[in-house]
């Protein structure tokens, strides 16, 4: 199946400031994010962004929440994304049959909201270099779940170039200039 601009919808899960400093790798993880954010803004792609139980572990990172300031924030205390209705509703909302995922912990809110995407008819695309857990295992072990479920892997310099389609892209230029 090819991942179409006309048919993503991004959603961004728990990358927050309590939490993400005991993340695995978490400074190539934040410059991924980073990277994968400018992306799919050039590409005008949907972005919902979950926030779980902020007053525990706190507001998206600095360097993604002014990227995504903008965007509708839905802040849950159920693990998946699609536990909070008005979250779900929002993203089936935007009318998108494709959901891009990226955030942490990829063993617990993401999977779980993974699941819930394919139960509600739903694809979701893992960007599996903008997922991370703090222990590697869980990370590998979740990764492994979701392909079995159905969920698409990719990277996001692929998911970046895929969605750019052809090198006369009015937004090819920017794209290369972020992946390198």
């Amino acid at each position: 199946m090819k991942i179409r601009v006309e048919d993503c919808v991004y959603v961004q899960v728990d990358v927050q400031e309590r939490l993400f400093p005991h993340i695995q790798n978490n400074e190539e993880l934040e410059k991924n994010l980073i990277t994968l954010v400018k992306g799919l803004k050039l590409h005008e792609i949907p972005f919902i962004i979950n926030e779980q139980y902020k007053k525990g572990i706190g507001e998206t990172i600095p360097s993604l929440k002014e990227l995504v300031q903008e965007y509708p924030h839905f802040e849950k205390t159920t693990f998946s994304c699609c536990g909070n209705e008005d979250g779900l509703a929002a993203i089936k909302a935007t009318g998108k049959k494709i959901v891009i995922l990226a955030g942490i912990e990829t063993h617990v809110c993401v999977l779980q909201t993974a699941l819930d995407l394919i139960e509600n008819g739903l694809q979701p695309v893992l960007v599996t270099d903008c997922v991370d857990s703090r222990k590697d295992k869980d990370k590998q072990i979740a990764i492994q779940r979701l392909v079995q479920a159905g969920v698409i892997p990719t990277t996001y310099e692929c998911l970046l170039f895929e969605l750019t389609v052809n090198s006369k892209s009015p937004v090819f230029k920017e794209i290369s200039k972020l992946v390198k």
